[in-house]
């Protein structure tokens, strides 16, 4: 008889999906493969001015099958037949509209073109009047939808896009009548349970960025939704009452699905959930600990007892759910749009003349070396930052390139750097941007303090926290507080993976899991008692009221 224990955990990221097939029971990685969308890769259907940002569910599917091959084949003969269970994590919000079928419009031949019938990615900010609508009819509504998303909705969640798509598309409308996140259809669409009506939901989408909770038996009432876009008219019905933690199964493989990625009919599906969620637990995330997923953005997390949340609402973030996280315990969630993308953004902006020059091109003496891209001009950045004693700069920048996700959710919001001066170098400039980042880490934690929540430790996930010392020892300084990193490179994934465990029921519970399948820390960062007294000062003197006047003279 097959021993079966092998779990697969899937990550969708923003630019790729990832698949890692682990033994539930000894811990051990089997195989681990990554599968680029392809289309993505060619930005089509993206416009950047528009922060307009969409993704072809088809490379969803081909990453899939691409991903789990990769990993199956590192596993030995007999993988596909050992895997008793596999769970899904994806970016959010990130819907996609649907016909009562429930498959993605734009894997129907009509629809195959438009960026309007595919999934809205989490980046894409172009819901901000959608949102804001939102945010005024909460205001005069008798029931304030919003007590458990912070307060602000953001047009980075589900029913801003939805509107925004309905309201510009005729076409697209017509067709729809729901919507499904990313992390809901991918398990739906395995075990052959897309139906739009039947469809399970999880809790951690719906609880965070679609407003549904058991306070008003679901989702919002119709009279609310209609008023947001009257093309919504119905869309509630189509959600069932119930949704699910991430620990619950949503069924088995389809006989096609079984064959098309080489695993048994019997292996269970488990309950989606968005990435950094999963992450948190892959992180061996426990109470009281800020889970920080840090990559081109940051998602926050942190679990509470409800007994001692009691009736918190802590406003300004991105949620707090009963179940979203960890069973039993309510999930929060805060974030950053931007944060190694400032970084990013800073190395291709000085990167940018040597795109055209061809290397040992040799003319009129413009050549450029073949390694001088953006990762290895961030590489160069923070290598010479190290070196620079921030305290004998002037230079003060604001982290809000992408918006601003928290606290106080505000997309329409631009970055800005203050204090520049010919001595102003690239280095130094570099080093401002890092510590902006951090100061926006600043900003979210003595928000969730200020309402009650106490944080005594940061766990860095994802690759700044693996990659960069620069960026972990300056946040330990400005946070005032100690960082443990994971040691786990795919945190997502493996928290899915701990969550396909459970589903499979080789594993009790997440803490049975975690103890099982975790991986631990590998480093530590320790607050400098002297840097953390300077950047008490650079926050509350600089960062603070340079912050107060963009928001008030330049939005």
């Amino acid at each position: 008889m097959t021993d079966r224990t092998l779990v697969l955990g899937l990550d969708y990221g923003t630019d790729s999906a990832r698949a890692l097939l682990i033994d539930a029971k000894s811990g051990e990685t089997l195989g681990t493969a990554v599968a680029p969308y392809k289309r993505w890769a060619e930005r089509r259907w993206c416009e950047p001015d528009r922060d307009q940002y969409r993704q072809h569910p088809q490379d969803y599917i081909d990453a899939l099958e691409e991903a789990v091959a990769g990993a199956l084949s590192q596993g030995g003969e007999d993988a596909g037949a050992r895997v008793a269970g596999l769970s899904f994590d994806t970016t959010g919000s990130t819907p996609c509209m649907v016909g009562e079928d429930g498959v993605p419009l734009a894997l129907k031949p009509e629809f195959a073109e438009d960026p309007d019938a595919m999934f809205v990615l989490w980046k894409d900010h172009t819901a901000t009047k959608e949102a804001a609508r939102i945010n005024e009819l909460n205001a005069r509504s008798n029931t304030d939808y919003l007590r458990y998303v912070g307060g602000i909705y953001s047009s980075e969640w589900g029913w801003a896009k939805v509107a925004h798509v309905l309201g510009r598309n005729d076409r697209v409308a017509d067709a729809a009548v729901s919507f499904v996140e990313h992390c809901d259809w991918m398990p739906a669409l395995l075990t052959g349970q897309e139906a739009v009506r039947t469809m399970p939901r999880g809790r951690c989408a719906a609880g965070h960025k679609n407003l549904w909770a058991d306070e008003w038996d679901g989702l919002p009432d119709e009279s609310f939704l209609t008023a947001i876009e009257p093309r919504l008219k119905g869309y509630r019905d189509t959600f069932a009452r119930e949704t699910l933690t991430s620990d619950k199964v949503v069924g088995h493989l389809t006989p096609e699905w079984a064959e098309r990625l080489g695993l048994s009919r019997d292996a269970v599906v488990g309950a989606g959930a968005f990435d950094c969620h999963m992450g948190a637990v892959g992180g061996e995330i426990r109470p009281r600990a800020l889970s920080r997923v840090i990559g081109t953005s940051t998602c926050d997390i942190m679990i509470v007892r409800e007994d001692e949340l009691g009736t918190t609402t802590v406003a300004g973030i991105c949620g707090q759910v009963d179940g979203s996280v960890v069973p039993g315990m309510v999930g929060l969630e805060a974030g950053q749009s931007a944060f190694g993308d400032l970084y990013a953004w800073f190395a291709e902006l000085l990167s940018w003349p040597l795109q055209g020059i061809k290397p040992g091109a040799g003319d009129a003496g413009h050549t450029a070396p073949a390694d001088l891209g953006p990762g290895r001009v961030i590489a160069m950045l923070s290598e010479a930052a190290e070196k620079v004693d921030p305290t004998t700069s002037e230079l003060v920048a604001i982290d809000w390139l992408n918006g601003r996700r928290t606290p106080d959710a505000n997309q329409e919001l631009r970055g800005a750097i203050a204090g520049l001066s010919l001595g102003a170098d690239a280095p130094r400039v570099f080093r401002t941007l890092v510590e902006a980042s951090c100061f926006g880490s600043r900003a979210i934690v003595e928000r969730i303090r200020r309402e009650g929540v106490a944080i005594d430790e940061v766990i860095g996930l994802g690759g700044v926290a693996q990659k960069s010392p620069l960026v972990m020892q300056t946040m330990a300084d400005v946070l005032n507080m100690p960082i443990r990193v994971a040691r786990a490179e795919q945190t997502c994934a493996l928290g899915a993976a701990m969550f396909a465990s459970i589903a499979a029921g080789l594993h009790a519970s997440t803490g049975d899991a975690q103890a099982a399948m975790g991986q631990g820390f590998e480093a530590e960062y320790t607050p400098n008692p002297k840097m953390t007294a300077h950047y008490d000062r650079v926050y509350e003197e600089r960062y603070k009221p340079l912050g107060a006047f963009v928001e008030d003279h330049l939005t």
